[in-house]
Order: C-alpha cells, then structure tokens, then sequence
C-alpha cells in the first residue's frame, strides 16, 4: 500500500498518542492497524488505576454478613529483608527523572513490575482486650493442705499407757491439817488430878450447877477436854443456856465474872438483877476463822456471849449498834473482861464477832491480854 493511503488509517486516538511519544515510524509493507478495542490511556489514568489498586489491595471488600468471620491470626512482624533500605531512594528518584522522556509502554512495564514487588502490607488488627484483668478467677471452696514431707514431720508423742502420779503433799501442807498444839495429846487419866478436884470444889461453893461429862478428843484435828463440864448456872441466880461445855478452869473464871462484874453492872445500870445469860458459843472442835490454828474453843476454853436477860424480863443483845442505855452497860461488862480473860473480843474487833462478845483463857507469855 503507498504511503499516503497508510497515513489515511491513522486514528484520531494513535494522532493523539504520537504527540507523547513521538511521530510513528510505519513499517514498510505492514499496514497501521488501528487498537480500537484497547484505547490508550494517558499517564494520569494510569496512575489513578494503579492507586485504586493499592486501595483495593490495603481495604480487601468486606465478607458478607451471612460469611462467618475468620479467626483472629496473628500478624507477623516484618523481616528486615522486607523494611525499605533508604539507599535506593536517590537511584529511585533519578529513574523517575528517565522515565518521564521514556515510552508509555515502559513506563507501564516499570510500574507494573514495581507494583508486584512491593508486598500488600495488611492493617495491622486491634488488639483484642485482654479478660485477665476484668474476671479474677474465684479462689477454690476449700484450699488444699500440703502434704507435709516426711524428713520434715515431727515425731508424734504417745501419751504413757498409765499417767505419772503426782509427788504427796508434805503432812502439815494439807488446808486442813492444824499446826500443832501440846493440848491436843491430853487425855484423861485413870485418876482426876487433884487440881481438877480443887476447881470443882469452888464451884460449888460458888452455887454453879454443872454436870460431869466424858473427855472429848479428836487426833485428826487436835481438840481435847480430858475433864470437861457441862454448866447448868453461874451462880445461885444466874442461869446460861444452851447447855455449856467447858474446862473447869473457864467455868470458874465465867461464873466468878457473872457475880462480880455483870451482876452489879446490870443494877446500876438497869435496877435489876442479872437472871440469864444466853452463850453463842462453848466447846467447838474447830480451827480459828481463816488459819490452820486451833481455836480456844477446841480445848473448852472459851465462852461467847450474845445476851443478858434481867429480872425485868427485859433483853441486853450484843451488837454494833445498840441503844445509849445498852450500850453503855455493854461497853462496862466489855472492859472489866480485860483482865480476868486474856482474850476479849467483841463488836468493831473483825466482822466474826459483830453480835456477841469472846471470852477465853489462852496461855500468853508473861501472862499478857490481848483485847479489842
């Protein structure tokens, strides 16, 4: 075909493309086939086609809703291989530069080939929220014990098959042993002594009515009376009740107090006579309050006295607090005691002697008193 026919063939889209790219040299023989089912494309469309790429690439379409979603996969970290070296980027540059005289087809051949070595880099996935710190796992209901390790364990202690018995107790340590007192081991003779003789003898002549009574003696606790009496009176007229027990010598010191010192007293004081005297107390076998120290009254030696009738018929009762009148016959009988008896105890003394007085003959050296 001539040469000005094959000019006719040109398209207006090759006229276009020859403008970039330089005029179009045909081949001798060949005729120009027009690509009309391939347009060309111009550089800005080439590049808005390659930058859809990479945004289709990096934002992949989402599944449909009916499609379960992956598991979760794990990123990898980029090896270094794939992290870009800063040392191309001038070389990168400088083909750029080339590139815009080139070809369009070369252009598109460089593009293309750097597109398929740059690597899709995938969005990163958000970390997934960790449920340690929200729901603390609950402690078990009941905590194991460790099984203790046998080079560790103690040796287990048997108890003894028969329990050890406890040393005795000394004999004088027991709460209820008495200390000793050399009246305890008196025990009546075959014969009364003549000086228990002689004070029976003064009794009578004092008009005291008594009866006699066998001895009283207790080994385990100490109290003795070899002789002991059984008073009826103090005197002609002056009776005592309950029936007393008593040495010989405490029934004569109480009825020689009664004639002497009570009677008169009780006329000054009353203008009457002593009648009766009401006794709280005479021979007990037992200890003084709170001691292990025997009583007197465990040897018949002393007397309580817890009130006075007169001729009257009227009552004198020992007490704290008695009337002015009682009270001053009272304190009279309480300090002529002192002196007759060794030991004289009565209201105001301690609270054991708050209602009645305590009369008794307890031997002190040098034959002391001892009166509250």
């Amino acid at each position: 075909m001539p040469l000005a026919a094959a000019a006719l063939l040109v398209t207006p889209a090759d006229a276009k493309h020859h403008r970039y790219h330089g005029a179009l040299t045909p081949r001798v023989g060949q005729p120009l086939t027009p690509r009309a089912d391939q347009p060309l494309k111009s550089r800005g469309q080439h590049r808005l086609a390659r930058k859809q790429a990479r945004q289709k690439t990096r934002n992949p379409t989402p599944a449909p809703a009916d499609v379960p979603a992956p598991a979760d996969v794990p990123v990898p970290e980029p090896r270094p291989a794939d992290a870009p070296k800063t040392a191309d980027a001038p070389k990168a540059a400088k083909q750029k530069t080339q590139g815009q005289g080139s070809s369009g087809a070369s252009e598109q051949a460089n593009d293309e080939k750097s597109h398929q070595k740059e690597p899709a880099r995938p969005e990163p996935s958000a970390p997934v929220p960790s449920t340690a710190e929200e729901s603390e796992p609950e402690p078990p209901a009941e905590v194991p014990i460790p099984t203790q390790r046998p080079d560790s364990a103690e040796p287990v202690v048997e108890p003894p098959a028969v329990a050890p018995t406890p040393p005795e107790k000394p004999a004088d340590a027991g709460d209820e042993t008495m200390l000793p007192d050399p009246r305890s081991a008196d025990l009546p003779g075959e014969k009364m002594p003549e000086e228990e003789v002689a004070c029976r003898e003064r009794l009578k002549a004092l008009g005291v009515e008594f009866e006699e009574h066998e001895a009283e003696s207790n080994p385990e606790i100490g109290c003795s009376i070899p002789y002991p009496l059984v008073l009826k009176s103090l005197g002609k007229s002056i009776a005592i009740a309950p029936g007393t027990e008593l040495n010989c010598a405490m029934a004569e010191a109480a009825a020689r107090f009664a004639s002497d010192v009570i009677q008169p007293a009780a006329k000054a004081e009353f203008g009457a006579n002593l009648k009766s005297i009401g006794q709280a107390s005479a021979f007990i076998c037992r200890p003084r309050n709170g001691t292990r120290k025997l009583s007197e009254h465990a040897f018949g030696n002393a007397l309580d006295i817890g009130s006075f009738t007169l001729s009257d018929g009227s009552t004198i009762g020992v007490g704290p607090s008695p009337p002015e009148k009682d009270a001053k016959f009272l304190d009279a009988v309480r300090k002529a005691a002192c002196g007759p008896f060794k030991t004289v105890l009565g209201p105001g003394a301690d609270p054991d002697h708050e209602l009645h007085f305590h009369f008794d003959l307890e031997p002190r050296r040098h034959g002391g008193t001892f009166c509250q």
